[in-house]
């Protein structure tokens, strides 16, 4: 089984990024375990979204957006809707990949302190573009799963030594509470677990890796058991964050600080090395995510090796460095990106949903009634929060 693992991990290693350990950090120690069923929500409304997009890259043989240029017929409307997918997408993992970047530095500065500080974003954009621009699948696939793995025994460990009230996890996980003031947070931790551009992602390597049909079920088993896993880590790191008591955190490099008395120094190294792994991993997929998006927009049908999708995730890496090289924080790019999958999320579920119903797109894997059920209880669901969180960075929330 160990053999077929495949792009379900680079999905999990997507979504935990800084962003995600950041925000379950912050959840954790403002509410304890309550939120923890704000995460297993998430994780579930992936799992849903995510096998429909690794259904239809498989059968099709495409990725999401080859798919939905085909089946929008009218030519503004196709125009339109792969213009707002490409800007957001390509803008977004711009903003996007300097704060990878710089959560996978926050994770060198805890194991190494600040002495080369100036050096760790081009160190660690350095070991991202070698991976990007040796194009091998098969041998990102074991890097990424090495370092999921690294990333997750980091997590998990840290939460065992926190020693957790096993009654009051499983409360706050099939409990469902809205302590005050937290629903911000409620919409930090789904907007940081349902990735719209992992979407694209996983469609397109779904179609690198397995060519029939008849993988269908080995293709499932990979995402439900890489996304549950990466949900698993994604509570480990609340559940760990529980312990802090008082003060204020800012980021997780607080959460180490504050477990160093309690537990040494060893808790220092494992939020450190599974931050600079979060940090990584994410600044391989956003870039990776951004060239296949460019690749079936504009209708290259390029690998790996061609120049073309090699300039994109180029591009996508090179600004992440030099925003953090140079201090430069680009908040209005970070606010725009906001806002873009503040509208980008639900629009692509709708757009997913309803290619996965297409009959001509499909055949007889197209979805069922369930299944239709649970997409559009998502998608209401991805609107409101949609709403909220362009509501909050505009100031009206």
């Amino acid at each position: 089984m160990f053999k077929k693992i495949g792009p379900g991990v680079l999905v999990a290693a997507a979504f935990i990024g800084p962003g995600t350990v950041t925000a379950c950090t912050l959840a954790g120690v403002a509410f304890g375990y309550a939120l923890l069923w704000a995460m297993l929500l998430s994780i579930v409304a992936t799992i849903i979204l995510q096998e429909m997009a690794a259904r239809l890259g498989i059968i099709t043989q495409r990725g999401l957006a080859d798919v939905i240029k085909q089946e929008l017929q009218t030519p503004w409307i196709r125009t339109t809707v792969i213009t707002i997918i490409f800007g957001a997408i390509v803008i977004g993992n711009a903003a996007y990949e300097a704060g990878n970047i710089g959560g996978a530095t926050l994770g060198l500065e805890a194991l190494f302190g600040t002495g080369y500080l100036p050096f760790y974003p081009w160190i660690i954009g350095g070991c991202a573009f070698i991976l990007l621009y040796i194009g091998n699948y098969k041998i990102l696939e074991k890097v990424l799963v090495s370092l999921v793995l690294v990333m997750s025994i980091s997590f998990l460990l840290t939460a065992v030594i926190t020693k957790p009230d096993v009654v009051q996890i499983l409360r706050g996980m099939f409990v469902p509470s809205m302590p005050t003031d937290s629903l911000l947070t409620i919409v930090a931790l789904v907007g940081t677990t349902v990735v719209p551009y992992n979407l694209f992602l996983h469609a397109s390597l779904v179609s690198e890796k397995w060519k029939s049909s008849d993988d269908l079920k080995s293709v499932k088993r990979d995402t439900y058991i890489s996304i549950a896993l990466g949900g698993l880590v994604s509570m480990a790191i609340i559940i760990a964050a529980t312990t802090i008591k008082g003060g204020e955190v800012n980021s997780v490099i607080d959460l180490a600080q504050s477990l160093q008395p309690l537990y040494g120094d060893a808790a220092k190294y494992f939020i450190g090395i599974g931050l600079f792994a979060a940090g990584v991993t994410s600044a391989i997929t956003a870039p990776l995510a951004a060239a296949y998006v460019a690749n079936s927009c504009f209708g290259w049908k390029v690998g790996f090796k061609h120049f073309k999708f090699k300039l994109v995730w180029m591009i996508i890496l090179g600004l992440g460095v030099i925003f953090m090289s140079f201090g430069i924080k680009p908040i209005v790019i970070i606010q725009f990106a906001q806002i873009a999958n503040g509208i980008l999320l639900p629009l692509i579920a709708v757009f997913l949903v309803w290619v996965v119903n297409r009959k001509a797109v499909m055949g007889t894997y197209s979805n069922t009634l369930i299944q239709n059920i649970l997409g559009i209880g998502i998608i209401i669901v991805a609107i409101v929060l949609g709403v909220k969180s362009i509501l909050k960075v505009i100031g009206l929330f």
